[in-house]
């Protein structure tokens, strides 16, 4: 009984010695630690920095090592690279190196770069292989230098799942993104037909923001101005209130009333047509009318002895000869009309109660009778403005060359 539990714990011991070995192995053989691979140093100054262990080591796109350790001294940066046996016959001991990224992204790797003078001997291990010196290799050097800075700052991860996610997102809808450009293809053709008036219209809104500008100020004013409008306003509203009532009480009243007379008032305006084209026709007349009628207030005023001792109407009868018995048909009034609308010459001064002339200056529709002084007197002062001179300064016969063309005749110089 005791030998078989010794004998389990024997084989369970062996089991786990056994399981730890196939581990070593196999961590010993993804180490490469039986590889009999060629172990040389790159010398690859301050760049080594940014590879990384096991970067590939490639000669022509074709991968022939690894990169298996990398060190450095503070300044600088050594490589240990394991090229892979079968190709060292193909490299020659001057060869060079570049390090490369697999894409702009992505982590560099070791380019063997096989030199135009390549020598007879080859790589042997512990050779050293120096970073390729030549002019296109510094600038791509210098790129990538300046470009580590963008690269860190941008998040080159964060930018990858960017573009992994839109890929994604576009996955399955190219026949549906190409429909999408070519529309916006066609609108765009048509908008570039447009770009002349859009240009032409942002140049007219720059000098219509620039008049605006310019008017600001007075635009200022002017609201400043609204505002005390707009207080007096509301000051007042009380008072705009009631008026509003009363305009209100006042419109319904009127409404009432038309609605009441509207009949009415359409016959009296059609009844009334007649007698109003009467009064346009003679309204040329109406300032004479009243013209002397005030010359005749003070007339009768004298006449009838107004301010004086001896008030009472004052006249002088003379007798003339008589004209003869009324004979029908020869002495009827005759009522004839056809002048139209015209005022008598009063250049004529008659004589009141105390014996000094009067005169009354009269019209006929602005100009008055021909060749009267009336008339001289409006031609004058139509014609001062255009001649830059003032009425007094104009002769008195203006209106005989003039007056004519005014009324619509012509003149006739004989």
């Amino acid at each position: 009984m005791t030998g078989s539990k010794l004998g389990r714990r024997l084989v369970g011991v062996v089991f786990l010695l056994v399981l730890a070995l196939l581990m070593s192995l196999a961590v010993a053989v993804y180490q490469k630690a039986f590889s009999r691979d060629l172990a040389v140093t790159l010398l690859a100054g301050t760049a080594g920095n940014q590879m990384h262990r096991d970067a590939d080591v490639k000669m022509r796109g074709v991968v022939v090592g690894q990169v298996r350790q990398i060190s450095s001294n503070g300044s600088t940066a050594s490589l240990q690279l394991a090229i892979q046996r079968r190709y060292v016959p193909m490299l020659p001991a001057n060869v060079t190196a570049q390090l490369l990224p697999t894409s702009f992204f992505g982590n560099r790797y070791v380019a063997l770069i096989m030199p135009s003078d390549a020598s007879s001997e080859r790589l042997t291990d512990g050779s050293k292989i120096q970073l390729d010196r030549s002019a296109a290799a510094l600038q791509v050097d210098k790129v990538l230098a300046d470009m580590m800075p963008l690269l860190t700052a941008v998040q080159p991860e964060k930018i990858a799942t960017t573009l992994t996610a839109i890929s994604q997102a576009l996955q399955g809808r190219g026949e549906l993104l190409g429909h999408t450009l070519v529309e916006l293809n066609q609108y765009l053709a048509r908008f570039n037909q447009n770009l002349p008036d859009l240009t032409t219209d942002i140049q007219q809104l720059v000098t219509v923001a620039r008049a605006y500008s310019q008017a600001a100020p007075d635009i200022v004013d002017a609201l400043d101005s609204f505002r005390v409008t707009t207080q007096t306003v509301i000051d007042q509203r009380a008072n705009l209130q009631a008026l509003y009532q009363s305009i209100s009480a006042t419109s319904t009243d009127l409404e009432t009333f038309l609605r009441k007379n509207h009949n009415t008032i359409i016959r009296l305006s059609a009844n009334s047509r007649q007698a109003l084209r009467v009064l346009a026709r003679y309204s040329p007349q109406y300032p004479c009318v009243l013209a002397e009628l005030a010359a005749f207030v003070p007339v009768m005023d004298k006449l009838l002895g107004k301010g004086t001792n001896e008030p009472g109407l004052h006249i002088t009868v003379k007798s003339v000869p008589s004209r003869g018995a009324y004979v029908p048909g020869k002495d009827t009034p005759a009522y004839q009309s056809g002048g139209g609308p015209h005022c008598y010459p009063t250049d004529r001064p008659f004589t009141t109660g105390s014996g000094q002339p009067q005169t009354v200056s009269t019209t006929s529709g602005g100009l008055g009778l021909p060749n009267s002084a009336a008339e001289n007197q409006f031609v004058n002062e139509l014609l001062a403005p255009q001649l830059g001179k003032t009425p007094a300064q104009l002769p008195d016969w203006s209106s005989v060359l003039v007056g004519p063309i005014y009324r619509g005749a012509e003149v006739t110089l004989r």
